[in-house]
């Protein structure tokens, strides 16, 4: 397991983070409903050469959950320029994720941040996004949070699995649900689905071109999540300089096939 025992104060939000090696930077970014513990079979690795940082995402993981927060994409993209510059940083290599993904593409393409290298990896990109399922929580949060706490468990169980393309251990469902339970962790996860807003994703894809630093996209092509032809488009939109096609994935990359997704990065480093 990632040790975050770093605190960050952004914007009334309480930001868990840590780092381990040395060298240059890089930036690891999860996605939701994940935290940074989706990087713990990897960040160790690029360790070995680097400077790892890797925080949980405003209203998630070890990171401060609270009433009527607001964790929408253009919070966690202002967060990932404000911790970029309070670690001090210039032009570090950033990975990102699923929702991780989007938030270093308006970093960069709306805050203006610049990498060293970009790797995305089944990020949320372009429109169109979304499901049933987030309109539905939208539409009626106070409902879900409702829940009796089995009937919660079982849709997280069901959400993440279909994110997988093997049955998942027990020891991750139950590492990646903990943060999302209880009186605090159970609002906080519809909270996120609810504000999850498209405008986000239509602003940075309207800015969306080859930047002046190299860009590395990844994809499991399993995902039922994002397809593989939304990867091949933003691909083209950026112009990648790779894009690598991940055989046994699907969207939780991680934890499908953690040995490919490490080898695409340190090939790409």
């Amino acid at each position: 397991m990632l040790t975050l025992d770093q605190r960050f104060s952004f914007q009334n939000h309480d930001i868990a983070w840590g780092s381990m090696g040395q060298g240059d930077p890089i930036v690891l970014v999860h996605g939701f409903p994940w935290s940074a513990q989706a990087w713990r079979h990897v960040a160790p690795w690029l360790a070995r050469t680097n400077k790892v940082y890797f925080f949980d995402m405003a209203g998630t993981g070890q990171s401060g959950k609270s009433a009527g927060q607001n964790v929408t994409e253009s919070v966690q993209s202002d967060l990932l320029a404000a911790l970029i510059d309070h670690w001090g940083l210039i032009r570090p290599q950033v990975v990102g994720h699923d929702f991780g993904g989007l938030a270093v593409l308006r970093c960069h393409f709306i805050n203006g941040v610049d990498y060293g290298k970009l790797h995305l990896i089944n990020a949320v990109a372009t429109l169109p996004s979304g499901s049933p399922f987030y309109a539905h929580v939208a539409e009626h949060e106070a409902a879900f949070v409702g829940l009796p706490d089995y009937a919660h468990e079982a849709l997280f169980r069901a959400y993440i699995q279909a994110a997988s393309h093997h049955p998942l251990r027990e020891e991750t469902i139950q590492m990646y649900f903990e943060p999302w339970s209880g009186e605090v962790g159970k609002p906080a996860f519809y909270r996120q689905i609810a504000q999850a807003n498209l405008d986000n994703i239509s602003e940075a894809q309207a800015l969306y071109h080859k930047p002046g630093f190299d860009v590395h996209v990844s994809w499991g092509i399993h995902d039922t999540f994002i397809p593989l032809a939304q990867g091949e488009e933003l691909r083209d939109l950026l112009n990648a300089d790779s894009f690598t096609r991940i055989e046994t994935a699907a969207h939780l990359v991680h934890e499908d096939a953690p040995h490919d997704l490490l080898g695409t990065l340190l090939q790409n480093l």
